[in-house]
């Protein structure tokens, strides 16, 4: 048995005859299974310096830089494109009109910003690469050797991308992201919408399908969707926010936690809501 053999064997249930407390597993994309969160956060910081300042040059507004820390997880993260402009641009007190998604890439208005912080994004997906986080694949071939469903759902609109780059779209029987929102009208996270429409896809009831998220906004879309269990992972030193929102374990990576204790954990949060 090769070494990737042996780590997918330990993501599978020790005893296949206990009963199984899902029968779905919707992942998130960026920070659960691809490295791309970064990414995407050095994607809105260039985008949204370079609108600052030209604020700051034109309109003698003071300029205060974008940060990953205040601003990415506390305004964009986990939140589709435009939302995450408007969400910022309201936290800056910054009104723009709403444009159109055809809006050129940096024109003023929220899809234009969005636009052009996509055009970045692609341009460094283009450049670097995209690498995976591999205990979450060994976690997801684990799950499918085991007969669980797994279906990806994103806020992102590049994940027909990332998944051709990344040759992983075979493992997901569904994909549920920022293109087939708009094209349903879905509502973006903490909205449970995306993770819904996935288990719906899947034929699977949302109380039999766990959800594995790592920012806060999609944590609080699995707690409100009547889901068996919520996997947070901490990428952000965001332990607790994550817990307080509504997951109930939280790993900092994958490799921390099996299927077996997954399993488990569901198993508990059942019998306590029967309590």
């Amino acid at each position: 048995m090769s070494p990737n053999e042996r780590t997918v064997a330990r993501q599978r249930l020790v005893a296949p005859s206990a009963r199984r407390e899902f029968d779905a597993a919707i992942f998130d994309m960026d920070g659960v299974i691809t490295k791309t969160a970064i990414v995407h956060s050095l994607a809105w910081k260039q985008m949204f310096d370079e609108y600052l300042r030209r604020r700051e040059t034109r309109d003698h507004e003071p300029f205060y830089e974008f940060t990953h820390a205040r601003d990415y997880l506390g305004h964009v993260d986990g939140k589709p494109r435009y939302k995450g402009v408007e969400s910022f641009l309201k936290s800056r007190g910054i009104d723009l009109p709403g444009g159109s998604p055809d809006d050129q890439p940096g024109t003023e208005t929220v899809c234009g910003l969005g636009n052009r912080k996509n055009e970045k994004f692609n341009q460094m997906i283009e450049t670097e690469g995209v690498s995976l986080y591999d205990s979450t694949i060994a976690l997801i071939r684990g799950m499918i050797h085991d007969g669980i469903r797994v279906g990806l759902a994103t806020s992102s609109r590049n994940s027909a991308t990332i998944l051709k780059r990344t040759g992983i779209a075979p493992l997901f029987a569904t994909v549920v992201d920022g293109i087939v929102s708009e094209e349903l009208g879905l509502k973006g996270k903490p909205a449970p919408d995306i993770f819904t429409t996935a288990c719906a896809n899947l034929g699977v009831p949302c109380a039999r399908a766990i959800i594995v998220e790592d920012a806060v906004s999609g944590v609080q879309a699995g707690a409100s969707g009547g889901f068996a269990f919520v996997v947070g992972v901490a990428r952000e030193d965001n332990a607790r926010e994550l817990r307080e929102h509504g997951a109930g374990v939280v790993v900092s990576d994958l490799a921390q936690i099996d299927l077996v204790e997954i399993n488990r954990l569901a198993r508990i949060k059942r019998i306590a809501k029967q309590i």
